[in-house]
């Protein structure tokens, strides 16, 4: 963390919880904090405000975040919460928590150097935009807290759907686009810290510049990007019905873009997705997944699913799990149905009881799991480029990820040899097994 030379003002440590959304925000408001001569305190502990930034998106994220803020206040610390939870429950956290002495809305982190000053002269602020609008672009300062040769890059935030399951909307407002100069600029930046992958987050990628253009122009970023010093562009959020054949030839035409593409479809059948709102997924699924298979024989593809949506039946389930075996997805994730009260999904009838979701979670990932340990073998004599990014502690082995495996939700790359932390490195994978890869670098 930066440390700030400036005494007199008070000491501040973050506590990041949540998406890589959230990430940036948190990246942002460090960013300000230190250009304003804020001291950053890598221990909440020490410091003299912990600013806690809040994910509210599905029950257990909302109890990760009310145990963060409990245990600090035990511990009789200086609270400011920002973040979804802050936009969520503004009210509720002021009343309940006599240490919190300000509550930040989902997009008034811009505030939050003004925030702290307030609070120093005894406000206790609540500073929550009603409607979500703000999106922060290349010229807001930023202090990155990921690995060395990683970045996220939010090409848009807030969402124009309307998923019956899903509270973002609410909670982040409407879709919101920067402009592809803005990004091509913040991309140069972070070429010059020097980035090796960039991930283009967003609710829904593949819906970027809509609100900005009139159209989707996520083929136009990519092929701008891909004049940028950056070896590795990964695309995340990229709903199926947006891969369109321009999107497709960017992809495939522009050589710094991996292809890897991550696809929230959430399910297959038919019924569900109409009942979840996103009826025109159903259409596509089978396809596009053919049509991207064949238009990039390398895909790496990652999905999604949600189990227990309000009425799914076990034929339901089961049309799920024949679609999991018939398209062998490289990387599954699987949630279990949260019901979130300002969304339609809440009042349904037919709600599940959780242990059955659980168990069709388990059994989705038990179908997932030999399909994954058999692309990770293919990979297995393979020399691949290795982006380096820790060193084990006590062996000093090198740790990283191939472009199969995406930042925090994918798989490792061991690495035997000698290798700079934050490079790239040609490694050859000689074993493997159902998440990680084994190499030594050649």
């Amino acid at each position: 963390m930066p440390q700030s030379t400036l005494g007199n003002n008070p000491s501040i440590a973050l506590s990041h919880l949540g998406c890589e959304k959230n990430r940036i925000d948190s990246e942002h408001m460090l960013g300000l904090l230190v250009e304003a001569g804020y001291e950053i305190d890598a221990s909440e502990e020490l410091a003299d405000y912990v600013i806690v930034n809040t994910c509210s998106f599905i029950q257990a994220a909302r109890e990760e975040s009310v145990r963060t803020l409990v245990e600090l206040a035990e511990a009789d610390k200086k609270i400011v919460i920002t973040g979804c939870m802050a936009q969520h429950f503004q009210e509720e956290l002021l009343a309940e928590l006599p240490e919190a002495v300000a509550v930040v809305g989902s997009s008034d982190y811009n505030k939050i150097v003004d925030v702290i000053k307030r609070a120093e002269q005894g406000e206790r602020v609540k500073e929550v935009s009603p409607e979500p609008t703000y999106i922060a672009d290349e010229t807001v300062p930023r202090y990155r807290t990921t690995a060395e040769g990683t970045a996220y890059m939010r090409v848009a935030e807030g969402c124009d759907y309307r998923c019956a399951f899903c509270i973002i909307p609410h909670l982040r407002g409407n879709q919101r686009s920067r402009s592809i100069e803005s990004l091509v600029t913040e991309a140069q930046q972070l070429a010059a810290q020097g980035v090796q992958e960039l991930v283009l987050i967003s609710q829904i990628t593949t819906n970027y510049g809509v609100d900005l253009y009139g159209k989707p122009k996520l083929a136009e970023l990519l092929r701008e990007l891909g004049q940028v010093d950056i070896p590795w562009i990964r695309i995340h959020y990229a709903y199926p019905t947006g891969l369109t054949p321009p999107v497709i030839e960017a992809i495939r035409e522009t050589p710094n873009v991996l292809p890897y593409l991550d696809l929230p479809l959430q399910h297959s059948h038919p019924e569900i997705l109409r009942a979840m709102n996103r009826p025109w997924q159903g259409r596509v699924n089978d396809e596009i997944i053919h049509r991207l298979k064949e238009a990039i024989p390398e895909a790496i593809l990652r999905t999604t699913f949600i189990v227990g949506f309000p009425g799914e039946t076990e034929e339901h389930f089961a049309y799920l799990v024949d679609f999991v075996k018939e398209h062998e997805f490289d990387h599954v994730g699987v949630f279990t149905f949260s019901p979130e009260e300002e969304t339609p999904a809440y009042h349904l009838d037919n709600q599940l009881p959780q242990a059955v979701m659980e168990e069709r979670r388990d059994r989705i990932m038990e179908t997932q799991q030999p399909i994954a340990a058999q692309k990770n073998q293919a990979e297995v004599g393979k020399i691949v480029k290795v982006l380096v990014e820790q060193e084990h502690p006590g062996t000093g082995q090198r740790i990283g990820r191939s472009p199969r495996f995406a930042p925090d939700v994918d798989g490792l790359v061991y690495v035997q040899g000698d290798a700079p932390l934050g490079a790239l490195v040609p490694v050859e994978i000689t074993h493997a097994d159902v998440y990680d890869l084994y190499g030594k670098v050649v």
